[in-house]
């Protein structure tokens, strides 16, 4: 058998190659161990991520439930105060620009943290200005519901103005028409006979009267204004009926009723004036009571009467 020395460069030249494929096996190694850690890391970080995510999604549907919320507490409080609201339209105007910053940010789709942050900041200011609104609202409605009673106040006030008023206008009406109107009394009605010579003779004769001389009084009334005072005589012949020409006035208790003549009398308050008046019938007078009924105001104030007769057979 024969023995073969090995050589030195031989065997250095071995364990050169012996230490690169260690090196070489060490390289894959790691490099494999590099590939395991960094895709754990990056399925940590996937992870910490979709939690991230998670929460921001979960923090932004918080959002939206207190942001509509507040927005139903807002529309309730416009819908109920309808008219009050325009009396706050600037608040009201920056609520509303409030309202629509809030909601182009929450439907943004890839919302940071920051921005929900923002977000929350901008839906607690529009909570703060809801309480404002809220407050400045129910002051407002306090005021209103005080101005409310105010008027019914002032209308009952009104009311019994009006009615105390009415009461006046009635009562000077009294006075006008009632407590003014005057009284006739002692009448003293004469038939008379006028001569060619203008002398005048008294009688009681239908048929030879040519005149009826009418005097009375007008009593004496404190209430009664001086000045001119129109009285209305109706003349009833012994027929019944009223001598008239057509012309009527209106009575408070009898209607409309046809006049004989009318006259007009100055008046002063407080004495007693007496009336003179002639009348003359148209037609011949006939035997019986001829009625003089005097009216003022309406009413009828006096009446008196004269009986003519029937001549006798002598004349």
């Amino acid at each position: 058998m024969l023995y073969e020395p090995i050589e030195p460069q031989q065997v250095a030249k071995k364990d050169k190659r012996n230490w690169i494929y260690s090196l070489f096996v060490v390289m894959l190694l790691g490099t494999w161990a590099y590939i395991i850690y960094d895709k754990s890391t990056t399925t940590h970080s996937k992870e910490q991520l979709q939690v991230q995510v998670n929460a921001i999604d979960s923090s932004k549907a918080e959002l939206r439930v207190e942001f509509n919320a507040t927005s139903a507490r807002l529309d309730s409080l416009t819908g109920k105060h309808i008219q009050l609201i325009d009396k706050l339209a600037d608040k009201n105007k920056t609520i509303q620009h409030l309202k629509n910053n809030i909601v182009a940010l929450l439907q943004q789709r890839n919302t940071t943290a920051t921005q929900l942050l923002q977000a929350k900041k901008m839906i607690d200011e529009l909570n703060e200005k809801v309480n404002d609104l809220y407050n400045e609202l129910a002051l407002l409605q306090s005021k209103n519901q005080a101005l409310t009673l105010a008027n019914e106040q002032l209308n009952n006030d009104k009311a019994h103005l009006q009615d105390t008023l009415s009461k006046t206008v009635a009562f000077n009406n009294y006075i006008t028409n009632e407590a003014s109107t005057l009284h006739a009394s002692n009448f003293s009605i004469e038939a008379l006979k006028l001569r060619n010579n203008g002398k005048e003779k008294m009688i009681t004769i239908a048929k030879k009267a040519d005149i009826l001389r009418i005097n009375f009084d007008l009593d004496e009334n404190r209430i009664a204004p001086s000045g001119e005072k129109e009285l209305y005589i109706c003349i009833i012949n012994p027929d019944g009926v009223i001598v008239s020409s057509g012309n009527t006035i209106l009575t408070k208790k009898e209607g409309v009723k046809p006049y004989t003549i009318k006259v007009v009398v100055q008046y002063e308050q407080g004495k007693t004036v007496t009336v003179n008046l002639n009348w003359r019938n148209n037609e011949d007078y006939q035997p019986g009571d001829y009625t003089i009924m005097v009216y003022q105001n309406g009413y009828k104030i006096g009446q008196g009467s004269i009986l003519l007769k029937k001549s006798s057979l002598f004349g």
